[in-house]
């Protein structure tokens, strides 16, 4: 009788998984396991990107629990920005939020390298919103791999360094200053008379400490996460650019989610930009109170010297890049 029960429990055991693995083959492992979705970021933990996306990942893990799962990595664990923009194309990255480097995927995005183009949030919300702004910004990207489905931000930049105030574009001459990738920024401080070097944003402490750099230009978030304030004097309220960044996911991984999964990524990454703006004025405000406390000397600048000193580039980006005197007029316009 003994023998008996035991073949009667392995023919059971044999039937259940049978009917597992082919349950498995139906669904595609969808009934054992979430979607991992990895979301990559440079900012350092407390920066306004990690605030960010980890919010949009609570929200998103709530609303899709069991089917979908978004994890962050902060602080460049998947890699520089030039690498996880190569990433998500290959699907080697789910997903990442990049800033300017969003120029060299499409030479629009240069639109927000623009010196003082974009006056404040309201003003860039006004953009985003904009259907034709959004069909010059967003149509082109599958064609390159990736797709845009939130605008979120990086900030107002200032320019930080130890040699010197910056007041006028002249006290840039000579300074040694990180700028990150995308040609735009290195033209602009070129004119202005720096010594401009794109560099990773994870190697930017060590150089400013080293002073293999003089200084850096950045919102006052990743000033502040990146500890900046350890290594540099001076801090000039330049706010010379208004970079915003971009909910980026690889375009292969995004055609391969239900529809369903792709709306709720979507509406929720939409939804938290307003979160964005409440969250980045807020910083402003708090994070150059404690920047000043740090111990930084923080000046104000001559902004028209500033402004006049860019016309150049405005001419230059619009012979340069097709469609781009359309987008500035548009841009200007929806400011005024």
């Amino acid at each position: 009788m003994q023998i008996w029960r035991i073949i009667g429990r392995v023919r059971r055991f044999g039937i259940l998984a049978s009917l597992s693995l082919l349950l498995m083959a139906v669904t595609g492992g969808a009934a054992w396991a979430a979607t991992v979705i990895r979301l990559g970021h440079v900012g350092f933990p407390g920066s306004l990107f990690d605030t960010l996306a980890t919010k949009y990942a609570k929200e998103v893990n709530e609303t899709l629990k069991g089917r979908v799962e978004v994890k962050v990595f902060h602080s460049s664990q998947l890699g520089t920005d030039e690498q996880m923009i190569k990433g998500v194309k290959i699907g080697a990255v789910e997903m990442f939020i990049p800033s300017t480097i969003m120029s060299t995927v499409d030479q629009r995005y240069g639109i927000f390298e623009m010196p003082y183009i974009i006056v404040n949030r309201a003003h860039m919300k006004r953009v985003t919103e904009n259907p034709q702004a959004q069909k010059a910004l967003l149509d082109g990207l599958p064609g390159k791999g990736v797709r845009v489905i939130g605008f979120w931000e990086n900030g107002f930049r200032h320019i930080t360094n130890n040699v010197r105030p910056i007041v006028k574009p002249e006290d840039l001459k000579g300074i040694k200053l990180r700028v990150p990738g995308g040609v735009w920024r290195v033209k602009m401080f070129k004119a202005y008379g720096a010594n401009p070097s794109p560099m990773p944003f994870a190697e930017v402490y060590s150089a400013l400490q080293s002073g293999v750099m003089d200084g850096q230009e950045n919102p006052f978030p990743q000033i502040w996460g990146g500890k900046f304030q350890e290594v540099q004097k001076y801090l000039s309220l330049t706010g010379h650019v208004y970079t915003p960044a971009y909910l980026t996911v690889g375009k292969t991984k995004w055609d391969s989610l239900p529809p369903d999964v792709r709306k709720i990524l979507e509406d929720t990454a939409k939804e938290t930009q307003a979160f964005v703006y409440e969250v980045a004025a807020k910083d402003d405000g708090e994070l150059e109170g404690k920047l000043k406390a740090s111990g930084m000397q923080v000046n104000d600048v001559d902004k028209n010297t500033f402004i006049a000193a860019s016309k150049p580039i405005y001419e230059e980006f619009g012979k340069e890049v097709a469609g781009a005197k359309d987008v500035i007029d548009r841009a200007v316009a929806l400011g005024n």
